[in-house]
């Protein structure tokens, strides 16, 4: 089974929730591809080409890909998905923004947020606010799979995928880069924390937060 991974990154470098991505992805198939899009993102698909188990490494890049708008990057993936038995993407904000219109351009049922990997058309996935687990087995063609990544070790380095170039597909435009609005905090994500220190009620305030917990 074919598989295109779509990669996370800031074009400078490769976002740890690709790696993770990917561990799940050879779960489904050992043929993994990697989709680093981007603009100047050479320094990301070489990073993604280091990860064991990539088969190789497509880089895009274009100016309306920069930013990884949604509508350009769905438009890519798909004018690549014939070649691909299932599409992959982390469970991030911007996974979650191109999965639903990649799968809605080639007209299958999107799985998301996946948890474990039961076999290569069924997966366990959280409802009801993680209260319940879900099998979900997919009969579509084409797969397109979100992954929750906090679910799945990443997978290690020690790969040398070749880096293949490739050709953006036409803009839809459909939409515009305007600025970005960011929230600075010095703590990692979430995703990505090795240890999480967590304090409810009990401690009363912000205040008792402070002094007992950040320390």
């Amino acid at each position: 089974m074919a598989i295109l991974l779509i990669a996370e990154h800031d074009n400078a470098s490769l976002s740890d929730q690709t790696a993770k991505a990917l561990a799940a992805a050879l779960q489904i198939g050992s043929d993994v591809d990697v989709l680093v899009a981007g603009k100047g993102a050479k320094a990301a698909s070489d990073a993604a080409a280091k990860l064991k188990g990539v088969r190789k490494v497509l880089l895009a890049e274009a100016d309306e890909l920069s930013e990884r708008l949604a509508e350009p990057l769905a438009a890519l993936v798909v004018s690549l998905a014939g070649s691909y038995d299932a599409i992959v993407a982390p469970a991030t904000s911007a996974g979650k923004n191109v999965a639903p219109r990649v799968a809605a351009l080639l007209d299958v049922a999107q799985v998301s947020e996946i948890i474990e990997v039961v076999t290569p058309d069924t997966f366990k996935r959280p409802i009801y606010a993680g209260n319940a687990i879900q099998t979900v087995q997919s009969t579509d063609a084409k797969k397109v799979i979100t992954v929750r990544t906090a679910s799945f070790q990443g997978a290690p380095e020690g790969g040398s995928a070749p880096v293949e170039t490739v050709n953006a597909a036409a803009n839809p435009g459909l939409s515009s880069f305007v600025e970005n609005k960011l929230s600075e905090n010095d703590r990692p994500e979430l995703t990505s924390a090795k240890i999480i220190i967590s304090g409810g009620r009990a401690l009363g305030s912000s205040e008792k937060f402070q002094e007992v917990i950040l320390p």
